[in-house]
């Protein structure tokens, strides 16, 4: 009888064992909830034709209307060895910028897990669809400097999809590498056989200096057309004193020609927005760019004249409380083309005003 109690507690002690660490696993994290919606109304003065202002934005992009630009609702958990994120969207960002991927995965603004592969936790491996790891700027305008998205953000990737090393080197330094399914893509590009990739060196200097500088190198053509693209995009945004932030950043890319070329199509950008802090309430923000791209490998005209933009902005933001933001921002874009749907066809100019209010909800899910 002893025998048999004796081999009935050396099989249950495992059992007892990993059931406790199965409920310290499940009871040892805290899952987090952002709700955000962002009601936008935008003129255009030269009155483009058809319902979007500009075939090159995918923000806010409706002229003389009142509509949603996006409405998201996210799910973070967060654990000592493990993390996820979950959150679906809604709104005109995601009709422009989301129409190449198939509609069930247009709704999905993340959906990723992380594992932690060392035990000081600063080695970690990320997979699923992500916001991209290039700009300055991001889909949710109350985390940018301004209302409208900058020239280089509207023509650069907004999210990826893919998998992600990450390694916290210390304190001030973290390092990425990326294995992604192309430039802006969920679904891969038909026929397409070969995975696009990335890195990202993000150098906290002090509390006042970010320095970022992501990299891409891939494809988005299929395998019988198949043109390298090698992108960088740079930036450092720092604080001067209590009320002054200025961001600057510097975009470069290169595409073959054509397959197999020995010669190269460019493009870059560059921008600068300074932001000065009245009081707890009230904001403003200015913001010079100039976009080129001559060769049309990001933005397409209507007469092949290539691209080439310069704008400057003007914002003003009220926070009333933590909750709410709202914005009053007015912008010029000029080129020395027709590039710009104006209600004559094509115009040199554009010249256009917008308003939002947003409201942002961050908590803990108890």
């Amino acid at each position: 009888m002893m025998k048999y109690k004796l081999a009935f507690l050396l099989f249950s002690l495992p059992i007892f064992t990993i059931g406790q660490e199965e409920s310290k696993i499940q009871k040892d994290y805290k899952t987090n909830y952002m709700a955000f919606a962002d009601i936008y109304y935008f003129y255009d003065f030269h009155k483009p034709n058809g319902g979007n202002r500009q075939d090159f934005f995918y923000n806010h992009n409706r002229q003389n209307e009142f509509n949603l630009n996006l409405a998201l609702f996210k799910l973070n958990l967060e654990a000592e060895k493990y993390r996820a994120n979950i959150s679906v969207q809604g709104g005109t960002y995601v009709e422009d910028n989301y129409a190449a991927e198939n509609e069930a995965l247009q709704y999905i603004h993340e959906a990723n897990v992380g594992l932690s592969l060392d035990k000081s936790d600063r080695l970690w491996i990320d997979a699923g669809i992500f916001s991209s790891h290039m700009g300055f700027e991001s889909a949710v305008s109350t985390e940018n400097y301004t209302l409208s998205r900058s020239l280089a953000a509207e023509n650069s990737p907004y999210y990826s999809a893919g998998a992600i090393l990450s390694y916290q080197l210390n304190q001030k330094l973290m390092l990425k590498a990326l294995a992604l399914n192309g430039w802006q893509r969920i679904k891969r590009v038909r026929n397409n056989s070969l995975m696009s990739f990335g890195s990202q060196l993000i150098y906290q200097a002090n509390e006042k200096t970010l320095i970022n500088w992501s990299t891409f190198i891939g494809t988005d053509d299929p395998d019988n057309n198949r043109r390298m693209r090698y992108f960088s995009n740079l930036f450092v945004d720092f604080k001067l004193g209590e009320s002054w932030k200025v961001l600057a950043g510097f975009d470069y890319g290169l595409q073959d020609a054509y397959k197999n070329s020995n010669s190269f199509e460019e493009w870059y950008c560059i921008t600068v927005i300074t932001q000065y802090t009245f009081n707890e309430y009230w904001k403003s923000s200015l913001r010079v760019e100039y976009f080129e791209d001559n060769d049309e490998v990001i933005v397409s005209t209507v007469g092949n004249f290539g691209f080439k933009t310069s704008g400057a902005s003007l914002n003003l933001d009220y926070m009333p409380n933590e909750l709410v933001q709202c914005r009053l921002e007015g912008r010029f874009l000029n080129s020395p083309n027709p590039v710009f749907n104006a209600d004559r066809g094509y115009d040199y100019e554009s010249f256009f005003i917008g308003a939002s209010i947003a409201l942002k909800l961050n908590g803990q899910v108890q």
